[in-house]
């Protein structure tokens, strides 16, 4: 059940994204002001901007541009061991009945080929904020109240605040490194990526980070993406803070299957002295691109401290992000490294890594595998 706005900040419970619900507003053609709580516009014939101030009612008001919006007065502040005081965004999907115009979501998360996003900020000194990129998640087609799962990404904080829960490692997606945090504030789950400094802009795919969720156990590809927002949680201050620019597309289909929930089988590895045994899959092919899932087993009798595996890529295919492993390519040539949280494996035990790759021709998989030099068998 949705928590009263007194009893999370009472809980000391950071960065909830959006909370409670919004106003259905107009269309802007020209630069709009909104300093209504709840209040929201439409831009571009596709997304939704939304004042959403909804940790005080001290007023905050925001102008909306064509392409994103900035924040013109942030009166009131908030502690910075609670939550912040509101979530000024721009969207794409459905949040509390609020969809943008045309959207195609909620969609489960096996039916998405990628998700490709690019975003620019404009950032300010002297107040305390984080710019936050929210995914939003849920087991059902859910267009209203709170989801059950978020995804933070932080590509920017100033001041004294940190994420929901505590830090869980480190991990690289879409080239970067990021600090991983997870909890929850008392509605739903949340995973939070924190950039080590400041990102003014940033253009990737979102599927890589609702992906590497999907590979801590947080979702299964049968969940349904709802809603993608970007814009700032202010604690402190927030005045010049600026969205110059949002875009977000969400695209299905593909030419093979979409991917399921199901766990890829392995088989049982041949007698021997074979000490790994991979599995090899792709998730989702379309027309110039794929994700792969790799599962790595240790079928040795002693435990593996810190892995890397080692591929060549058929031609034509090239590795643009990765989750759940440290993935470069020179080359044909792809090297991937456990990360911080998955590079030991005891004797039986396996772990799993993937990512997304560019395609020039028609799909096939690597033919063999070496982990830390040994050969592996094929799953």
């Amino acid at each position: 059940m949705k928590r009263s706005l007194r009893a999370i900040a009472a809980a000391g419970l950071l960065a909830a994204g959006s909370i409670v619900a919004v106003a259905l507003g107009g269309t802007a053609s020209a630069d709009t002001q909104i300093c209504e709580q709840y209040g929201s516009t439409t831009i571009g014939g596709k997304y939704v901007v939304q004042n959403n101030r909804w940790g005080t009612s001290a007023q905050q008001c925001i102008n909306v541009t064509s392409t994103g919006f900035s924040i013109t007065r942030a009166d009131g502040s908030a502690p910075t061991n609670g939550a912040p005081v509101s979530y000024p965004s721009i969207f794409v999907g459905c949040h509390y009945t609020n969809c943008s115009p045309g959207t195609n979501l909620p969609v489960q998360v096996k039916n998405i080929s990628n998700a490709p996003a690019s975003i620019s900020y404009n950032y300010v000194s002297g107040a305390t904020y984080d710019a936050a990129y929210d995914i939003w998640l849920d087991p059902s087609p859910k267009k209203d109240g709170v989801n059950q799962m978020e995804i933070m990404i932080w590509l920017n904080r100033q001041g004294s605040i940190q994420p929901i829960g505590s830090p869980v490692g480190n991990t690289t997606i879409a080239g970067r490194t990021w600090e991983v945090w997870r909890g929850s504030n008392g509605s739903n789950n949340v995973i939070s990526y924190v950039a080590p400094s400041a990102i003014p802009s940033f253009s990737f795919d979102a599927m890589a980070f609702i992906n590497d969720t999907r590979n801590r156990g947080a979702i299964t590809n049968d969940w349904y993406l709802t809603s993608i927002q970007a814009g700032f949680e202010p604690w402190q201050g927030g005045v010049g803070l600026a969205v110059n620019s949002f875009s977000q597309s969400v695209n299905t289909g593909g030419s093979n299957p979409p991917p399921t929930s199901t766990p890829p089988t392995t088989t049982p590895p041949p007698s021997g002295n074979t000490a790994c045994t991979v599995t090899y899959r792709s998730t989702n092919v379309w027309n110039n691109g794929f994700t792969a899932e790799v599962t790595v087993k240790n079928t040795g009798n002693s435990t593996i401290n810190g892995w890397t595996l080692n591929y060549n890529l058929p031609s034509g295919q090239n590795v643009t992000s990765a989750w759940n492993a440290t993935v470069s390519q020179s080359g044909s040539a792809v090297t991937a490294r456990n990360v911080d949280y998955n590079g030991t494996l005891a004797p039986g035990a396996s772990t799993n890594f993937g990512y997304q790759a560019t395609l020039n021709g028609s799909f096939s998989a690597p033919s063999s595998f070496t982990l830390n030099g040994a050969t592996c068998a094929r799953g």
